[in-house]
């Protein structure tokens, strides 16, 4: 192992490789989620479909994770969490190709339910496995190395498939997934450790953690702050060109994961002492963030400003609220996290479904309205986070 500075308890220490390795899974999990985001005129052009049927793909992908992350998580958690990984990889991977090869709109649903499910799994049960390794005081540490595989998704993954979606043809955005997924699995095969699971107890039980009241806030405050992030993300293309954004759905992008990149770096940092302080912090640029695009996107620099700030919001979102969930218990973290991860995956389903219903409906307010709910859930998210002190003190 390398001299990394991430000590596993009794172990000497983690290699930066072992959680990097952890963090391309998320970017592969983050990635099949969002890529039908980026080619979204490509998709509903090449499959005869509406645009929000394509939105829903990445809606029915979230519903899955969801629904399926709690029982699922509660049924594999005696499983080594290396086998478990392997056949989430799997899944991923099958997934993606599928999509990437067939014409048929309904079984393309399906396979993004099978991607869905995979996620649900995955979300809680990576947090898990690499806690496991490290000892508490470097959890949030952790969690956010594993993590920033988000990030680079949406920084580097999302532009690289867009572009690969708008230059080449959008299957082939899918077909380079799968075939990454693939080549990921291989590799964690032959390095991640094995780490054993444990044994489902009425202490570590779902009903155990939706008990607790600290857990209920960060609940609500996944909700408010997934559906202000997502409900304008799905429909990020149609943002960009509602504005006459300079640049276009890849300059956007690469500013957002620039953005994003930036707050991942930070939060590593400062997770484990200034929990609170960074939920606030970005949780307030994504308001300023959201209120700039709805009310002044159309002009340009300001604009860039915006996807900026907004990118430095959604960088640490999902590691901010599982580090504050694991911090609230001492066993189950893996049930706990799940929990969390179905909120969060259900979430986007609301959200993608709202900015659904406001496209149809309101056509005069379009994806603009949408911006709007997304400040409508930024700021009574950001008065709960600065009041919820005990909460969120690390």
């Amino acid at each position: 192992m390398s001299n990394s500075g991430i000590k596993p308890a009794g172990q000497g220490y983690a290699s930066w490789f072992i959680f990097g390795l952890m963090a391309s899974v998320t970017f592969i999990g983050l990635l099949s989620e969002l890529i039908p985001s980026g080619i979204l005129p490509q998709m509903t052009d090449g499959l005869g479909v509406k645009q929000a049927q394509i939105g829903f793909l990445v809606g029915v992908y979230a519903l899955a994770s969801a629904i399926f992350a709690i029982p699922l998580i509660s049924f594999t958690l005696w499983m080594n969490r290396k086998t478990l990984l392997l056949i989430l990889l799997t899944g991923f991977t099958v997934s993606n190709l599928v999509v990437g090869l067939v014409e048929s709109y309904n079984l393309i649903v399906a396979m993004r339910i099978l991607g869905g499910i995979c996620a649900g799994i995955m979300w809680p049960m990576i947090a898990a496995y690499g806690t496991a390794l490290v000892p508490k005081d470097q959890q949030g540490k952790a969690i956010t190395i594993i993590m920033a595989g988000n990030t680079f998704g949406v920084s580097l993954g999302l532009p690289l498939m867009t572009f690969i979606g708008t230059e080449i043809n959008w299957r082939a955005s899918f077909l380079a997934l799968g075939a990454l997924g693939g080549a990921i699995a291989l590799l964690s095969a032959k390095y991640l450790p094995a780490v054993a699971g444990e044994k489902l107890t009425q202490s570590n039980s779902p009903f155990a953690v939706l008990k607790m009241p600290s857990i209920l806030i960060i609940l609500l405050l996944t909700f408010l702050t997934v559906v202000a992030h997502y409900g304008t993300y799905t429909y990020i293309t149609l943002l960009v060109e509602t504005i006459n954004f300079l640049g276009g759905i890849s300059l956007a992008l690469l500013i957002f994961g620039i953005g994003s990149i930036v707050s991942v770096l930070l939060s590593a940092k400062i997770i484990d002492s200034y929990l609170r302080s960074l939920i606030v912090s970005m949780l307030a640029c994504g308001a300023i963030a959201m209120a700039i695009l709805v009310f002044i996107g159309h002009v340009n620099g300001v604009s860039h400003l915006a996807f900026f700030l907004w990118g430095l919001a959604f960088g640490p979102l999902v590691t901010m609220y599982q580090a504050a969930v694991s911090k609230q218990v001492a066993d189950g973290k893996a049930v706990a996290t799940a929990v969390q991860s179905s909120v969060f995956n259900l979430s986007i389903m609301i959200a993608t479904w709202l900015g659904g219903l406001i496209l149809v409906h309101l056509p005069g307010l379009g994806v603009i309205g949408i911006g709007y709910l997304s400040v409508i859930c930024f700021v009574p998210a950001m008065i709960i986070a600065f009041m919820a002190k005990k909460t969120l003190s690390s």
